[in-house]
């Protein structure tokens, strides 16, 4: 930018002033602080700020110095004084007072740090502010404000300085920083950065009163050079001519108007007093405060006389509107000085953009322009004395803030981001922890199978050559009596006989201790089974070998039983025969428990479930239900297995139930010390509470209080799955809700949740699903006054938090309570508190069920309770 205003007659380029000492006066000191400052429009938040008026003297440029030398300044200046003497004559001055005096030899440095810094710094804290420059044209008007000090940094104006200030106390991750450029040319506004935007029009806010330019280029400045390239760019578009008092006189007033939006931090305190304390939001999200500034930089176009100026034709047009604004502006100053009723601002367009500068909100500071040649006294007086009208001004400060909303949803979304991520990474490592332990469990049982079929194949050999040397000993005696058949028959034959009692006593005894073996072999597999569900081929060969080595024993024992009738006298045949009846009756029973354990192995296949459901027609329901009363607790798992198989089929829950089958399971559920026992009746109790008549039964024989005991003692999450189960198939009854709720089930099923296993977690969900319900029911009924059994009970606080689960099934569970819940106008308050208020506004957007969608809708419209929060907080339905 040119130095038009005269600044080829500054001779202090060069000249540095030391020790200056800025004026205190001039500063008018804000308020001590504005962290409690609210953006009000109310007079009481406003802070008085006169407009501060300084006068900066033009030294002689050579003309003047050849013209006038022989004659003396028109002023004359006291600047320890802050005084200004105009002379009017040889012996008789006039004296003024303002708030600063600058002498020809100041630099640009302090008249920045006297003038423009304090404006600038208001403007940083959140205020408006304006610099202007006021004089006769070829006074150091544009030289003062705009010079851009390319060949001397220290002749840099007042917009070069501004900007670098600002820039060095901003954050431009969190704050930005805007500049308009336009010029005021024959009552036009047009802009110097986009010249064919040559007629921008003014619009006014009807309420608050403040002037904007919406067609005006808005460029966003990052650093300081870019800013400089603007400044270049606006003054090759600005007008300027040559005239008798200056070469390059400016033909328009120039306005650089700054925005700056600053982020405060520091001021959640003060930003969370703006919310209700009731709202779930003022504990969580305080948003930042945004202060906006707007700084005017103005550059007047200088006062002319024609006559003096020599301008003529369109000069002369440009010339009468130059003259014509700044009158407008003067009659303004002196209706604000005045205190007149009436202040012209709509006379001009230039009163009417700096409506906000004088009798506004900004903080405004003047610097009038003067030159010392007597031959201009008359507008020297003039410019001085329009200085004095401003003086008088009072402005009203008040700081621009609001709540920085945008900046809070930006930050909030990197936290989310953030907390996503961390919680990707948290489940990878729990997969992969599963994955770990249940590689682990494989290799363990793969290790426990093989040692077990290793000794099963030592003690099958081992037995079979005690047999075969017990055999052949006996084969020896027997060919011994052939031989000696008249040396003592009765003595040899009891002698033979008990020998004989003793080898099958051992033998006996060796059996027994197989079949122990066999039994804790078989209970071992069956829990290595119920860690690792669905077994393995080297497990059922296992069980095919204990099948077979049962048979191998049936058969060894009915050779034993052979041979001792053959050596045996009479009396132990009875004897032999009786043991045989006995063990006939054990091995009886060892028959039926492998057909069961048969049909357990079995169930898993769809060819052989028919054989299960028909059971009671193969062996006896009856039979079946008194295994489950056996002391061996495989005899019992497998009874249970087939009892619970068996109750999936609707056709036999009746039959089983009139044959004491519930009553069987809840004995097992109360006294089992099984966990698998436990596990499997609690799912057989689960499958018949599927029918209505089932769940009252289970009702009146304390099922309910069974089942959340086992609940509070089971660790197992398919225990657990089970028990929820069973629980939420009985939430769905309801005449059962008060009972259910007394005997412990709604705490029952939340304390389930402390297993986070998903499948637990989803019974856990329909159950409350289903309880919510029936409470909807019995609301719209009429039969239910007071707020939800499940809300006194503690649920809200997990349905709020599982609301947006990622599991599908459970969000779907959790989404129908919280609807269901929402259905009653007492429960309003409690969800509000809660949080779940906006959970149900994010259903009603955001659900993939667009039955759940409607109705959440639904409910959100038809609750005065929810409008008023919903309309308080500024939230469409």
């Amino acid at each position: 930018m040119a130095s038009g205003g005269g600044g080829g007659g500054y001779r202090n380029g060069n000249h540095k002033a030391q020790n200056l000492r800025v004026s205190s006066s001039f500063k008018s000191k804000l308020p001590p602080s504005t962290s409690n400052v609210r953006r009000s429009s109310s007079a009481a938040d406003a802070v008085s700020g006169r407009v501060r008026v300084a006068v900066r003297l033009r030294p002689r440029n050579a003309e003047e110095l050849a013209a006038d030398a022989d004659f003396a300044d028109c002023v004359e200046l006291q600047p320890e004084l802050k005084r200004l003497k105009l002379r009017k004559n040889n012996w008789d001055t006039d004296t003024y007072e303002f708030d600063e005096i600058f002498t020809e030899f100041a630099s640009q440095k302090r008249v920045y740090e006297v003038v423009a810094k304090p404006v600038v710094e208001s403007v940083l804290d959140g205020y408006n502010g304006t610099v202007m420059a006021y004089g006769q044209t070829g006074t150091g008007k544009t030289y003062t404000l705009g010079q851009l000090g390319d060949d001397d940094t220290s002749t840099r104006g007042i917009m070069v300085r501004s900007m670098e200030d600002i820039l060095a106390n901003i954050s431009l991750g969190t704050d930005s920083v805007s500049v308009s450029y336009l010029q005021l040319y024959m009552e036009t506004i047009q802009d110097l950065l986009n010249p064919a935007n040559d007629n921008i029009s003014i619009v006014e806010d009807q309420k608050t009163g403040d002037v904007s330019l919406p067609g005006a280029t808005v460029v966003e400045v990052r650093d300081q050079q870019s800013f400089l390239e603007l400044l270049k760019l606006g003054e090759a578009h600005r007008y300027a001519a040559n005239t008798k008092l200056n070469t390059e006189s400016s033909r328009s007033h120039a306005i650089l108007m700054v925005n700056i939006k600053r982020s405060v931090s520091g001021r959640e305190a003060d930003a969370s007093a703006e919310f209700d304390d009731s709202s779930p939001l003022a504990t969580n999200f305080k948003p930042p405060i945004l202060r906006k500034g707007k700084l005017l930089l103005v550059d007047l176009a200088g006062s002319e006389r024609v006559l003096k100026s020599g301008s003529e034709g369109h000069m002369l047009e440009e010339a009468k509107s130059i003259n014509l604004s700044l009158s407008a502006l003067g009659k303004c100053i002196n209706a604000l000085a005045e205190n007149s009723a009436h202040v012209p601002v709509r006379d001009s367009k230039l009163t009417r953009l700096l409506k906000d500068s004088f009798g506004g909100t900004s903080r405004t500071s003047l610097v009038v322009t003067v030159g010392p040649s007597p031959r201009h006294r008359a507008e020297t007086a003039s410019t001085i004395l329009f200085g004095q009208r401003a003086m008088k001004v009072e402005n009203m400060l008040k700081i621009k803030e609001e709540f920085d909303y945008r900046s809070m949803c930006k930050r909030l979304e990197v936290q989310v981001d953030k907390l996503i991520a961390e919680n990707e990474r948290q489940q990878k490592a729990f997969e992969d922890e599963v994955k770990k332990i249940k590689l682990e469990a494989q290799q363990r049982v793969s290790e426990a199978e093989q040692n077990f079929a290793e000794e099963l194949k030592d003690e099958k050999i081992k037995c079979q050559m005690e047999y075969m040397d017990s055999i052949k000993k006996l084969e020896e005696k027997m060919l011994y009596q052939q031989k000696h058949p008249t040396n003592g028959v009765t003595d040899i034959g009891e002698s033979h006989g008990g020998f004989a009692t003793e080898e099958v006593s051992e033998l006996k005894k060796l059996l027994q201790n197989e079949i122990q073996i066999r039994k804790a072999a078989e209970e071992e597999i069956s829990n290595l089974k119920d860690q690792l569900p669905g077994g393995s081929s080297d497990t059922i060969y296992l069980q095919k070998l204990l099948e077979e080595e049962t048979r191998e024993k049936k058969r060894l024992e009915e050779e034993v039983i052979i041979l001792r009738s053959q050596l045996t006298l009479e009396d132990g045949q009875t004897r032999s025969y009786a043991d045989r009846g006995r063990n006939g009756n054990s091995l009886s029973g060892l028959e039926s428990l492998s057909s069961l354990r048969h049909l357990h192995y079995k169930n898993g296949n769809n060819e052989d479930r028919a054989a299960i459901t028909n059971l009671h027609e193969q062996v006896g329901l009856h039979k079946i239900m008194s295994l489950l009363e056996s002391e061996d607790a495989s005899v019992q798992i497998h009874a249970v297995k087939v009892v619970a198989n068996l109750a999936a089929e609707e056709a036999n829950q009746e039959k089983i139930v009139e044959a004491g089958g519930l009553t069987s399971l809840l004995m097992l559920l109360r006294n089992s010390e099984d966990e698998t026992i436990r596990r499997i009746a609690a799912g057989a109790i689960a499958n018949l509470a599927m029918n209505e008549s089932n769940q009252e039964l289970i009702m009146a024989h304390s099922g309910i209080s069974l089942l959340a005991m086992t609940a509070a003692e089971a660790e197992d999450p398919q225990t657990l799955r089970m028990v929820a189960g069973a629980i939420a198939n009985l939430c769905g009854n309801d005449k059962l809700q008060t009972r259910l709720r007394s005997e412990g089930g709604i705490r029952a099923l939340l304390g389930m949740v402390r297993c986070r296993h998903p499948d637990v977690l989803s019974q856990v969900a329909r159950g409350i699903a289903n309880f919510a319900k029936c409470e909807s029911r019995a609301s719209a009924q009429g039969i239910k006054l007071g707020r939800s059994l499940l809300i006194e009970d503690g649920a809200l606080p997990w349905i709020v938090q599982n609301a947006n689960n990622e599991a599908s099934l459970i969000r779907r569970h959790v989404e129908l309570a919280l609807c269901h819940l929402a259905q009653h106008e007492v429960n309003a308050k409690d969800m509000i508190s809660g949080g779940a208020l906006w959970e149900l506004y994010r259903i009603s957007r955001d659900c993939t069920r667009e039955d759940i969608k409607a109705l959440a809708r639904q409910t959100l419209a038809s609750s005065p309770t929810f409008l008023s929060e919903m309309r308080r907080l500024h939230i469409d339905v």
